[in-house]
């Protein structure tokens, strides 16, 4: 089953055009945009606005159907952060470097399963900070 145009735009709206993950702003035009289902369909995640998450590419790639991952700071299994449960400040936070830090059990599991440091993500969001296009202002 595929998402409405006016589901799409209205994820996209609530995320004000920017990656609930990473942070990056879909008018960089950097990388494509998706729909994610945060809970994917293949484990019953449905079609609704609660499970939904406007996020780039990268983001999106890495995700993939994970729900969890290992947190590397106690090598727990961990859940992912979810954008419709959780305030993406008290989980993460943008470090000079234009690294991304995970600040709970779930954000540095986030930040390692969708491989959010990766070299060329990190040098993609210092260009964009450089003419004050990184981070996006999410509302």
């Amino acid at each position: 089953m595929s998402l409405s145009d006016t589901l799409r735009n209205a994820v996209r709206k609530r995320a004000g055009g920017c990656c609930e993950y990473c942070r990056i702003a879909n008018c960089s035009g950097t990388v494509p945009f998706h729909v994610d289902h945060i809970t994917p369909r293949k484990h019953g995640g449905p079609d609704d606005d609660l499970n939904l998450c406007f996020a780039c590419f990268n983001c999106n790639m890495y995700k993939g159907y994970n729900l969890t991952g290992i947190d590397p700071s106690t090598g727990a299994i961990t859940p992912l952060f979810h954008p419709r449960q959780q305030v993406w400040d008290e989980h993460f936070e943008i470090q000079a470097d234009m690294t991304i830090a995970g600040l709970t059990p779930e954000g540095r599991t986030t930040v390692r399963v969708l491989r959010i440091n990766l070299d060329e993500r990190v040098e993609s969001r210092r260009a964009l900070a450089t003419v004050d296009e990184y981070p996006c202002a999410a509302p």
